[in-house]
């Protein structure tokens, strides 16, 4: 009968294959003990997300999940399955505690409707919901200076970014804006127009100067690639190439993310992961 860690990574992997549509392409590319982890932080990040998201959720509900994440970092488990393999790769990659204590933050926050009156308050909230994700990621891919975690932190808010021009729609159905008040105001876009899906200038003006703004992030933490070990560079140039092309799709279609969810094809992103055991790319 195999072990009880075993039996959880196995859980921990069946969720990243049915849910981690452009992580887990990443995934393939690394060792087989990095993949394992990068699946079961994967399936704990995804929890965390559906106990925001599903219908009936609840702060007692996440203050639950936080309860026993604490049990489970201190080695005693519920009866959920993800706990054996999250414990194990927190300890075997001596993953810092309190990045995952920020995950569950964030996603407290998203249980009331969502305003953001700045950059600086939409940049914690990106922080603590993928630059955290990012943080505890590099501990898995391994990384020697100091100067990796701040570009880590980078890499999040590009890819958080990115996923909130790709969601205004569905995100403004469930009454979130996470664009800052004062980009609204500055291009004079408003709620309703979000909510009705209207493509004014404004909003054409808006979304090319938010796509910019991310395409910064995603300038600004490129070296991150050469500062992670060799051996799991191709897995992190898979991964910011999926999600740096779907920007690239955004703007391509002219910013119309209203008549349908911008993606990239499974062929698409499996070719992005033969060019990365290829040389990445060139």
């Amino acid at each position: 009968m195999r072990n009880a860690i075993e039996q959880s990574y196995d859980y921990c992997r069946h969720v990243a294959r049915s849910r981690a549509k452009n992580f887990y392409y990443s995934f393939l590319l690394l060792s087989a003990q990095q993949r394992k982890a990068m699946c079961a932080v994967y399936a704990f990040m995804r929890i965390c997300d559906d106990l925001s998201d599903e219908p009936g959720a609840s702060r007692a509900a996440l203050d639950g999940w936080r309860e026993e994440m604490e049990d489970a970092l201190g080695g005693r488990f519920s009866g959920h399955p993800l706990w054996p393999a999250f414990h194990h790769t927190v300890r075997r990659f001596g993953i810092p505690n309190d990045y995952l204590r920020a995950m569950i933050d964030g996603v407290v926050s998203d249980l009331e409707p969502r305003r953001f009156e700045t950059f600086g308050e939409l940049y914690r909230y990106c922080y603590q919901v993928a630059s955290v994700v990012g943080l505890t990621v590099i501990y898995i891919f391994g990384f020697d200076t100091p100067s990796a975690p701040p570009l880590a932190e980078k890499c999040g808010i590009a890819f958080q970014l990115t996923n909130i021009l790709r969601d205004i729609r569905e995100d403004s159905g469930r009454g979130r804006v996470y664009l800052p008040q004062e980009d609204l105001t500055r291009f004079g876009v408003s709620e309703a127009d979000l909510a009705k899906g209207n493509r004014t200038a404004g909003f054409l003006e808006m979304m090319q100067f938010e796509a910019e703004r991310a395409h910064a992030y995603y300038r600004e933490s490129r070296p991150l690639l050469d500062l992670i070990h060799p051996r799991s560079r191709s897995s992190l140039w898979a991964l910011i190439t999926i999600y740096s092309r779907l920007l690239d799709r955004i703007e391509a279609g002219n910013y119309d993310i209203f008549r349908k969810r911008v993606r990239l094809s499974t062929f698409e992103k499996s070719w992005i992961v033969v060019k990365a055991l290829t040389g990445m790319g060139g």
